[in-house]
């Protein structure tokens, strides 16, 4: 049984390691496959380490879970950094046997990709959800300019952001707007750092707001089915049928790190991929890998899903 999502009286969804529900097909599409399962103590601290993950993640999967244990013994809650769905998926795997104990991941909008953790006693973590504003465990801010004459990219506004001497674990999703900006999900407790720090992107100046989760701009999900012919599961192969890109220009996008695997980076063009995998290509979008066969002449017919 792999945690789905949580979805409030509200309408608001959330991952939770309760009531599966529906959720988009993009964070159901990890290799769970990959993962390796045992059962847990009461109180466990640690555990089964999961394969798909890096050693950096499963420390980080490591640390939620003493987190939630903390959080359980002084009956509280606590809030994690932002997750990728790596992360936040393992760890609520890892959290679900424990007695007593759960938690729930809220990005500040249903689709978030990274999102912060709520963990601690069942009833302390089941009244956050239930609070419309998810026990302000996220903020919002508008990031204002005129980018016209100079368009920024994603990768611009989190590097000014993090620019700011902010590390990557207290910003959630980078929601560019093209001309008019951005708006960026962080830690409430460093609104009043950015509305006095983030004052540029590339050449423009910026300002800097709060405003309120329900005025964030995001943009609907855009899906389009994907099939394609294959001599090798070449990771350059598959990505630039995925992607509908050339075979050269996708070399060059891995090569220049634009390429992740599952969120992870330090691809080579020469990794083999299979189904379930979640490719992404910056500015591109994401592909899901939905299914592999092999066909009678030992090529492969890849079945894909394109994110838009």
């Amino acid at each position: 049984h792999i945690p789905i999502s949580y979805v409030s009286s509200r309408g608001f969804t959330a991952f939770s390691t309760r009531d599966c529900s529906l959720v988009p097909a993009l964070y159901r599409s990890l290799n769970f496959d990959r993962v390796h399962t045992s059962l847990f103590p009461l109180r466990a601290t640690n555990f089964t380490k999961f394969s798909g993950l890096s050693l950096e993640q499963n420390e980080t999967v490591s640390r939620v879970i003493d987190q939630a244990n903390q959080a359980a013994d002084k009956w509280t809650v606590r809030f994690t950094d932002f997750l990728t769905p790596p992360e936040y998926t393992a760890a609520l795997q890892a959290l679900e046997p424990l007695a007593d104990v759960s938690g729930v991941a809220w990005g500040g909008y249903p689709q978030a990709e990274r999102c912060r953790m709520i963990v601690g006693r069942d009833e302390q973590v089941e009244a956050i959800s239930d609070d419309p504003d998810w026990g302000h465990c996220v903020a919002a801010l508008q990031v204002k300019g005129n980018f016209m004459f100079d368009p920024a990219t994603h990768r611009d506004f989190l590097g000014a952001v993090l620019g700011t001497g902010v590390v990557r674990g207290r910003v959630g999703d980078v929601l560019v707007s093209g001309e008019q900006g951005a708006q960026i999900l962080t830690v409430p407790e460093l609104v009043g750092h950015f509305e006095s720090s983030l004052t540029q992107v590339r050449t423009v100046p910026v300002s800097t707001e709060q405003v309120s989760l329900s005025e964030l701009r995001v943009a609907p999900v855009r899906t389009r089915e994907v099939r394609s012919v294959e001599a090798s599961l070449r990771l350059d192969a598959v990505a630039s049928a995925g992607f509908r890109m050339s075979r050269s220009k996708m070399v060059e996008r891995i090569k220049s790190g634009d390429v992740r695997v599952n969120w992870q980076g330090g691809c080579k063009a020469k990794d083999e991929v299979r189904a379930g995998d979640v490719i992404s290509c910056a500015g591109k979008g994401r592909v899901q890998v939905q299914s592999v066969a092999e066909t009678k002449k030992g090529k492969f017919a890849v079945e894909m899903l394109h994110f838009a």
